[in-house]
This record gives C-alpha cells, sequence and structure tokens, in this order.
C-alpha cells in the first residue's frame, strides 16, 4: 500500500535533496508503479547531444529512491546499495527521459527494485537498471522511566 502521493512525494524531495530541485517530475506513484522524469536540458548531454550516463543514473537511482519510499514512507537514510545498469540505445534528442520503477521485492531491511528508461514518446528502452536499497531499522523511542 503507497504511504505517499504524487504531492507528498514531490515536497518530501524538495525537503531531503533541494540540490537536485528542478531536475526531476513525478508523473505517477501507485502500487505498482512509479513514472518519474528527467526533464530536458542542455546540463544533462554529453559530447554528441545524447543524455550521459551519469544523468540516466541519477534518474534510475531517483527513481527507485522515491519507489521505496512510496512504500515505507518518509525514511531520508534508505541508500543505494547495489545498481547495476545496462545502457541499450541512445536516448532521443531534445525530450525528456522517463522512467518506470517497480518493487519486485520489499523487506525490512531490502528493496529491489527494476527500473526502465525510455525517451518520451518512444517506448523502446534506452537503458534496463537493478537497484538494491537498504531501509534503516525502525528506531524504538525509549521512554524515560
Amino acid at each position: 500500500m503507497i504511504k505517499m502521493n504524487v504531492e507528498e512525494m514531490a515536497g518530501y524531495l524538495e525537503e531531503v535533496f533541494p540540490q537536485v530541485e528542478g531536475m526531476f517530475g513525478i508523473d505517477r506513484i501507485d502500487d505498482e508503479l512509479i513514472v518519474m522524469r528527467l526533464h530536458n536540458h542542455d546540463r544533462h548531454l554529453r559530447p554528441g547531444g545524447t543524455v550521459s550516463g551519469p544523468a540516466m543514473f541519477s534518474l534510475a537511482d531517483v527513481a527507485a529512491y522515491v519507489a521505496v519510499l512510496a512504500h515505507v514512507g518518509r525514511e531520508a537514510l534508505a541508500v543505494t546499495t547495489h545498481c547495476s545498469i545496462d545502457f541499450m540505445r541512445k536516448p532521443e534528442a531534445g525530450v525528456d527521459l522517463l522512467a518506470e520503477g517497480r518493487v519486485l521485492k520489499l523487506g525490512k531491511a531490502l528493496a529491489v527494485i527494476d527500473v526502465l528508461l525510455f525517451s518520451e514518446g518512444n517506448r523502446q528502452a534506452v537503458a534496463h537498471a537493478s537497484l538494491t536499497y537498504s531501509i534503516p531499522p525502525k528506531r524504538v523511542e525509549r521512554q524515560a522511566g
């Protein structure tokens, strides 16, 4: 069950990661899928006019983070412990890059997320990422006695 909707997640990201403000958008969050976008900007391009690998990795990683938080709630200290990414084809120039993220397994300590990246308007995947996130244990508040 989803614990944060699009508006709540966008506000939370602005709060905990102000350094990426304006880079990403959240199009959809539900139990099955999250859809995010990397807004098209020249700073994300590499020589040859294509979206750079680091920019694609950033989108995949943020999409996985959002997918985890959507399911566990406000947990800023969830962190990437593994990422494998395959770059399959050149992204199209001049359009946003979209990420579709799915939580494959959500445990108490680890989550496994699958992310596909697409150029907006084209359903051929440009990259595929598999990520594992570590979820910090819940803190138990101790009462003074």
